[in-house]
């Protein structure tokens, strides 16, 4: 999964050339996709999609960049989020409020596979480029539609971003201490949840078009994807009236479940989900008394004594230091894993043999280390070709290869919508 070199020229030069004709070809080349989202979800689904080979092209405001340029930490004034987030991506501008910038998205539409947008309802239709005249532009297009709350319904011109999703989905009311207040994840959860779902939704639809031979429209709410990846909550209401509570580290539905400090002061994770791993670290920590109590046959019984087998991991944990408990639990063939913060994620062997975080060459930064893409294939890896790309580096290029000359670009930029 190593990125190979990128073939980037200088910010202000031509596009990024393609792999070498030797190279395989990744599984989505061919593919051409238009960004025109922002902030984060439906751009991190761009991104997925180009780490596998479709062409994306981001199309941005000429004076509005995208915000995730601007979010965050930054070096020498290049932000550092967009270098991620804008992998892969060729940027072009475009004041699609214009009515040269709207006849332009509609030349590049009429060429593309994919849309990828996230305004509020409405906003394409007042600007003229609703499905009617997308896909009358082009019948075999896939428009996806991420918002926060979806395209209809009576939240559905509301702004909406993930931090509300989170506390929406049910997901804030159950994270934290009991007795603390509910608690938003300190990054882009529902976001970056709702981003695979929208990557899984584009390639369903293409596969869809590839039955019917037209496209079709993705309505996808970034309040749904973390509803359902918080499991059978609805579920357990319906039938039973269950409202799952807050319960810190532990879970209702298995025990030991938790954190626990070593006695060099760091703090390692336990899981027992499966009942034999839970024997096991019972006999490690020297209780194998409580594997023949009645409660202990069951994740919820476990769960109902969670003090007690807390307490019991909790004193041997205080007695081993973090090299000894990892020892002691991989030699008891028993589940465990060090809370790491970024440092150790970076050094850890594991992450290391898996390429998880790979460095890639850039012309402005010199060499960045960013997450790999997210999984191996065996024939037709994908890969990180170039990192995010200068605000509208590439809009001369994608527009020369649409057939525009120079003066009608130069046209163009001077009637503001370049």
């Amino acid at each position: 999964m190593t990125a190979p070199a990128c073939n980037d020229p200088a910010p202000s030069g031509p596009a990024p050339q393609r792999p070498a004709p030797d190279q395989p070809a990744p599984p989505l080349a061919g593919l051409r996709v238009l960004d025109l989202a922002t902030l984060f979800a439906g751009p991190l689904a761009a991104t997925m999609l180009g780490d596998f080979g479709a062409e994306v092209i981001k199309v941005e405001h000429p004076t509005r960049p995208d915000p995730s340029r601007g979010h965050g930490p930054s070096k020498d004034g290049v932000g550092l989020w967009w270098k991620l987030l804008g992998r892969n991506k060729r940027p072009i501008t475009l004041d699609l409020s214009t009515p040269g910038g709207r006849d332009l998205l509609l030349r590049l539409a009429a060429g593309a596979d994919v849309i990828i947008e996230n305004f509020r309802p409405g906003t394409l239709e007042k600007w003229g480029l609703g499905w009617d005249e997308l896909s009358a532009a082009n019948p075999r297009l896939v428009l996806t539609r991420v918002t926060g709350f979806g395209q209809f319904g009576p939240y559905s011109h509301r702004p909406g971003f993930g931090t509300l999703a989170e506390a929406m989905s049910g997901f804030a009311a159950v994270t934290g201490e009991p007795d603390g207040p509910p608690t938003l994840p300190p990054f882009g959860l529902a976001d970056s949840i709702a981003a695979l779902a929208t990557a899984y939704a584009v390639m369903t639809a293409l596969s869809g078009r590839a039955v019917t031979d037209r496209g079709q429209v993705v309505d996808l709410a970034i309040i749904e994807p973390i509803l359902t990846v918080l499991g059978p909550q609805p579920l357990w209401y319906d039938q039973l009236g269950y409202v799952q509570p807050r319960t810190g580290n532990r879970s209702r539905n298995n025990a030991p479940r938790n954190t626990y400090r070593t006695a060099d002061g760091s703090w390692l994770a336990v899981s027992t989900s499966a009942q034999s791993i839970a024997e096991r670290v019972m006999r490690l920590v020297g209780r194998p008394e409580l594997i023949d109590e009645p409660w202990f046959t069951t994740g919820s019984g476990r769960a109902d004594h969670a003090d007690v087998l807390d307490g019991a991991v909790g004193d041997w944990m205080a007695r081993h230091t973090r090299e000894e408990a990892m020892a002691a639990f991989e030699k008891a063939e028993a589940a465990v894993a060090p809370v790491y913060d970024i440092r150790e994620v970076m050094a850890d062997p594991q992450y290391r043999a898996l390429d998880t975080v790979t460095e890639v060459p850039d012309p402005e930064l010199g060499p960045l280390r960013m997450q790999n893409v997210l999984f191996r294939l065996s024939e037709t890896p994908g890969a990180i070709r170039w990192a995010g790309r200068p605000h509208g580096a590439d809009t001369d290029t994608v527009l020369a290869e649409l057939g525009l000359s120079r003066p009608e670009i130069a046209a163009l930029r001077s009637a503001g919508a370049l």
